[in-house]
């Protein structure tokens, strides 16, 4: 926003939306916009846990009404992540809806009321780098205050589904070789699903896990896997290694009374070439050239079934315009009401539509068929589904040194 006025001595907006205090994010942003742009009003609106709707930030009681996060000019530019300006006609002036997303994890929208003839595209150019850097600091403030928290919720979460919500590393990741976009259900009570992912220089790695059970004991036998995941990735070791650890902590800890299903990937960036360990029932589809094709990964037992099982890699390879779907046992196995299952059929059928939306809405758009198939919106387990655009690197890059795992 410095280019507003660039002789201005003042602090740069950056670095006041730095110094505010974690709850003051919003009325900052107002102050800053106001003084810089003549906006008359600035709304943060946040993505609720099942991305319905976009809720307002407010002090109390923390939202506002919602408006749809799928249609509408706010949920517009939420789900094509671009700006949308509305032409006012009751009250003179435009507002501008920006997207707010840090590193590929969509959070929401911010809307700002600006006077008739403020919305040039120079001005809507510096509100989208306004709103990028708003959405650093609002995820940074979550560390240190509930409102953004509580502004996501249409209803209380389960005790479970709080514990899987902290636990997720955020709903996308975006860097230029690939980008995740990803969703749960039941989102307000979710217990046993979990996706967890990982970048460095040189390596992707991404964990699809659906810990067996139900509730409370579903979401322990889940953050104890994950942390065993994280614990023996951080330390350095191999992929197989990686699910033998994670395994010997649950085994050792429920005696082979609980498990958990997981496929864990490992992505060379410079090369596309993927490692992987199929431990459980996480299902992974392939499309390509027009086609979807599962991969069929040998499959090997869950972690913490047995005591002390060794694991396997196999190794697959992904090209640019790839995109690769993770879906949970909760996916591919739901019922409806008929008892019918939802099945890889209808699974490759909304994978088909769903090819041109980036990855953030075809995640949302199989959970919304699987749901749809259900006949309720409330699941009777958990489903996740994980979906990567695979771009790759340009072969100029590929042959950089590797800087670590």
């Amino acid at each position: 926003m410095d280019a507003v006025n660039t002789s201005d001595p003042l602090p740069s907006a950056e670095a006041q939306l730095r110094a505010a205090p974690p709850h003051a994010l919003v009325a900052t942003a107002g102050r800053l916009l106001a003084d810089r742009v003549g906006a008359q009003e600035v709304i943060l609106l946040l993505a609720d846990y099942s991305l319905s709707v976009l809720q307002p930030v407010s002090h109390l009681p923390h939202t506002g009404s919602p408006v749809p996060a799928q249609d509408g000019p706010a949920g517009s530019a939420f789900v094509a992540q671009s700006p949308v300006v509305e032409v006012l006609r009751e009250r003179a002036g435009h507002l501008v809806h920006l997207p707010i997303t840090v590193r590929g994890d969509r959070l929401g929208i911010l809307t700002v009321w600006l006077p008739a003839g403020a919305a040039d595209p120079d001005t809507v150019l510096q509100l989208s780098e306004f709103a990028t850097a708003l959405g650093h600091e609002v995820a940074t403030a979550g560390r240190d205050t509930d409102l953004y928290l509580q502004a996501r919720r249409t209803r209380r979460l389960t005790l479970a589904a709080e514990m899987q919500w902290q636990l997720l590393p955020g709903r996308g990741c975006a860097r230029a070789e690939y980008t995740i976009g990803a969703h749960l259900e039941p989102a307000y009570a979710i217990g046993g699903d979990n996706f967890d992912w990982s970048t460095s220089a040189d390596h992707l790695v991404l964990t699809v896990t659906d810990g067996m059970g139900q509730g409370i004991e579903a979401s322990l036998l889940t953050s104890l896997t994950v942390g065993a995941l994280r614990n023996a990735r951080r330390a350095g070791v191999g992929l197989a290694d990686q699910a033998s650890l994670a395994d010997q902590a649950v085994f050792a800890q429920y005696g082979g009374k609980a498990y958990a299903s997981t496929l864990l990937l490992r992505f060379d960036l410079a090369t596309g070439r993927v490692a992987a360990v199929d431990a459980g029932s996480p299902q992974l589809f392939r499309q390509r050239d027009g086609h979807t094709e599962r991969i069929a990964l040998v499959a090997q037992l869950p972690l913490g079934m047995f005591e002390e099982t060794l694991y396997e890699e196999q190794t697959f390879q992904v090209e640019p315009g790839d995109r690769l779907i993770v879906v949970s046992t909760g996916v591919h196995d739901t019922r409806s009401a008929a008892g019918d299952a939802f099945g890889e059929q209808a699974l490759r059928q909304v994978l088909s539509a769903t090819r041109p939306s980036p990855p953030h809405e075809t995640a949302r758009a199989v959970v919304a068929g699987m749901i749809e198939h259900f006949g309720s919106s409330e699941l009777m387990s958990d489903a996740a589904v994980v979906c990567l655009d695979w771009t790759g690197r340009p072969a100029a890059e590929a042959g950089r040194p590797d800087h670590g795992l």
